[in-house]
């Protein structure tokens, strides 16, 4: 018996001396970070997340996927940078320890981050520059921007956190970021020029333009650095847009695709006026390319040296068929005039010989 007694008191002892020991406070302290990060789980994960699915907004569902991960990941380590710091550790471990828990947490956090702009999807991007009238093109640069800019801000926290001066560091970005400029100063002319051509939307994809040097064509691609044009001779012009941001340019396809176009038309004094303008817009209306609303019309603009001036004013669908329509229009108004007996006057000298 009195061995047994012994041996507990012996055992009742060791107990004592080891939960009186230091590291046992450090292993009960991470014990408890460890208890609240899986309460955090457990209500993030049963709680907010069914809140979510409850709206109809898809956007909270999407937030609480991207932080129930880093949060919990962050008490834990908070729970080890407890310690850490607790346990005044001799150096180089007291600076080495800490720092290293303070870069996990800020990689909890980070890689999660560029992993969601890495994994964004184009037609979610494409959904967006619809909803805010923003140019898809413009929205991708953003991101990619975005992108640049959270890893240099990583590379730099990281830096910072384990007390690296930066100064030497900027000092040298900052005579290359010079260099480069100068170097570079038509590219980023011509990014600058398409990041405006992007904000102002002077035109979009597949518009009608013209350009104050007297190209005309489509616009069949707007690039960061240049905008191609497809002239009707099916030949593309590539032109910069350093020069496009700082152009007069003229859009026929806007604001709406339809574009009006003005037919000159002579006929001979005498002519019944009323019927004229009558078979005029009757020509206009016949012709497939040509819009009912708004209604054709036809106007006498003056009288002219040997003709009365009209002019049929009509709208096209579509500014390509510009040249093609009013073809169509001057072959159907000679044929409908010479079946009315309506004289299309054209200059004549009449020479008398006196003898």
């Amino acid at each position: 018996m009195v061995d047994v007694n012994k041996e507990v008191h012996e055992i009742a002892r060791q107990l004592l001396y080891f939960l009186d020991r230091e590291y046992v406070d450090y292993l009960i302290t991470i014990v408890g970070y460890l208890v609240l990060a899986k309460v955090v789980d457990i209500i993030i994960d049963k709680l907010l997340r069914r809140l979510a699915e409850l709206t109809n907004i898809s956007c909270d569902d999407a937030v609480i996927a991207f932080i129930h991960r880093p949060i919990v990941l962050t008490i834990i380590f908070l729970g080890f940078l407890h310690v850490a710091v607790a346990a005044s550790l001799k150096a180089p471990w007291d600076f080495i320890a800490p720092n290293a828990v303070k870069t996990l947490i800020f990689f909890s956090w980070w890689f999660p981050l560029v992993r969601f702009l890495a994994g964004a999807e184009l037609r979610e991007g494409s959904l967006i520059a619809r909803k805010t009238n923003v140019a898809r093109e413009l929205l991708f640069l953003f991101r990619n921007l975005i992108r640049i800019a959270v890893l240099i801000v990583g590379m730099v926290a990281i830096l910072l956190i384990w007390n690296v001066n930066l100064a030497p560091l900027f000092a040298s970005a900052g005579i290359a970021g010079l260099a480069v400029a100068i170097a570079a100063k038509d590219s980023l002319a011509n990014f600058f020029g398409g990041i405006s051509v992007f904000i102002d939307r002077p035109y979009k994809i597949s518009d009608y333009i013209i350009l104050d040097s007297g190209e005309r064509g489509e616009v069949v691609d707007i690039g960061i650095r240049s905008t191609r044009i497809k002239t009707r001779d099916d030949v593309l012009i590539t032109i910069p847009n350093s020069i496009m941001a700082n152009a007069k340019i003229i859009n026929e396809s806007a604001p709406l695709p339809r574009f009006r176009i003005r037919v000159p038309v002579g006929v001979a004094y005498g002519s019944d006026l009323k019927q004229v303008e009558e078979l005029l817009v009757q020509i206009a209306l016949d012709n497939d390319d040509v819009t009912s609303l708004p209604k054709p019309r036809s106007r006498v603009r003056r009288f002219g040296p040997s003709s009365i001036d009209f002019e049929l004013l009509c709208w096209v669908r579509d500014p390509r068929f510009k040249g093609r329509v009013i073809h169509q229009l001057l072959k159907a108004i000679d044929a409908a005039f010479n079946a009315k007996g309506i004289i299309i006057p054209f200059p004549q000298h009449e020479v008398y010989i006196k003898s």
